[in-house]
């Protein structure tokens, strides 16, 4: 309501199709106002000519315009002045009826341009809220052009590291560079679905959701059955999700290599969130379990590696170590990160 209040008010003084169609209605507001003075007339003691007409040249300025407004404060004097200033029906002139007149005019002068400048501000405000929403609109559309321009590098550097592996004979640096250009493609991936231009935080569980189904479809596998679980509307910083989005694609990509390579399995993402704003995240899958060797808290991998540093960097912890029902559970301790 509020709006439509103020989209109206923007469009004052009205624009009608023919000027004339102002001046005629600024007339029969006048007129209006003659027909409520004379109704009055019992009610109003001596000495109140005008009142009825002061609302008059308010609303034909208010609606029409100056110029309206001028010519409803001209027929209102005459009509007040005719009428109802003794010797009535005579446009007798004397000094009471000049201090009357003066200060009629100077009343509707003050009213009129008080009107005016407020319109005058009003119009200049619309334009500057036009030209706002412009701006953003430009700055939404550079925003997305120049995600999309980062997204596509990011993939144009991932084919280039794997058409670089077809010259390479070593199995070890192949593998290397296949990890390397799959991560790159993954972080353009989460860069264009995470960014917004508002700074609006990213629904997680949603978004957790589609990732994860795309790391399954992205390993081939269609005997792993991926589970998310976490709190509905909790939404994170983008600088924030993006580190936590990796984490998670290292983990369950780790959970399906090496914790289930070669049978069918389950792989369990749950993210929780404490009364104090922390973040706990578990992965837990039912493969083999930790190989012989591996400590909870040095992974020798470089994706187990990676998922340290960015737990660190987001002020948090990472560690790997064996499920309580057999297998792998990755887990992410975060301090307090949500908006």
């Amino acid at each position: 309501m509020q709006r439509s209040n103020e989209r109206f008010v923007e469009r004052l003084p009205l624009v009608l199709p023919r000027p004339v169609y102002g001046y005629a209605l600024s007339l029969l507001l006048c007129l209006l106002a003659w027909l409520a003075r004379v109704a009055a007339e019992t009610l109003l003691p001596v000495g109140y000519p005008f009142v009825t007409f002061f609302p008059a040249v308010i609303l034909s300025s208010f609606l029409f315009g100056v110029r309206p407004g001028i010519f409803a404060a001209i027929i209102g004097g005459l009509l007040s002045w005719y009428c109802f200033i003794p010797p009535f029906y005579a446009l007798a002139f004397n000094p009471g009826v000049a201090m009357a007149l003066i200060f009629y005019t100077m009343v509707v002068a003050v009213d009129i341009l008080l009107i005016h400048f407020m319109q005058r501000a009003n119009f200049n405000l619309a334009v500057e809220r036009e030209r706002s929403r412009a701006l953003a609109e430009n700055r939404e559309l550079l925003f997305r052009e120049l995600q999309h321009r980062v997204s596509n590098n990011l993939q144009v550097v991932a084919a280039m590291l794997s058409l670089q592996r077809r010259q390479i004979d070593n199995d070890v640096a192949r593998r290397a560079l296949d990890d390397a250009a799959a991560r790159l493609a993954l972080i353009g991936k989460i860069s264009r679905a995470l960014y917004d231009p508002s700074g609006q935080g990213q629904e997680l569980r949603a978004f957790m959701v589609m990732l994860c189904a795309d790391i399954v479809d992205a390993s081939g596998r269609t005997d792993i059955d991926c589970t998310i679980c976490a709190p509905d509307g909790l939404s994170l910083e983008p600088d924030v999700i993006v580190p936590l989005a990796l984490i998670v694609a290292e983990s369950v990509s780790n959970a399906i290599e090496h914790g289930l390579p070669d049978r069918a399995g389950r792989v369990a993402v749950t993210l929780e969130q404490q009364a104090d704003g922390a973040l706990h995240l578990r992965i837990v899958d039912d493969g083999r379990g930790l190989p012989d060797g591996t400590m909870p808290d040095g992974p020798t991998s470089i994706g187990l590696r990676i998922a340290v540093a960015l737990a660190q960097q987001l002020g948090g912890r990472f560690r790997l170590e064996p499920a309580p029902d057999g297998g792998a559970m990755a887990c992410l301790d975060l301090p307090q990160q949500t908006r």
